[in-house]
């Protein structure tokens, strides 16, 4: 009698959880949740490529001045040495927003009009 008892309470709590897990299955495969992870996933790998850039920049500083000090290009300016003067020349206003634009401006777009 008892052992029928076990193997029927076995049988039961088995079936109980299988049907558990399979809802649970069934829930995750719906398109909403399907949707919802895809979602958190390209998330999650914005976060990893913003903290790779973050990186790759800190690394990019840290070898620039390393270079640059082992270049001298840190060094003090001589007053002596003339300084080399930059022209800038204004855009006319021409109403458009490339007007904001300082010249001489190169686009690198090749449809632009030469």
């Amino acid at each position: 009698m008892f052992r029928r008892t076990f193997w029927f309470t076995a049988g039961a709590a088995a079936g109980v959880w299988a049907t558990t897990k399979v809802n649970r299955k069934i829930k995750q495969l719906t398109p909403e949740s399907l949707a919802a992870q895809a979602a958190d996933k390209a998330i999650e790998a914005g976060h990893r490529l913003k903290d790779f850039a973050l990186d790759v920049r800190e690394g990019m500083a840290r070898r620039e001045a390393e270079l640059g000090g082992a270049l001298g290009l840190d060094a003090p300016v001589d007053p002596e040495l003339p300084v080399r003067a930059h022209l800038v020349v204004e855009a006319a206003d021409t109403g458009h927003a490339a007007a904001h634009r300082k010249l001489p401006y190169n686009s690198n777009n090749r449809n632009e009009d030469h």
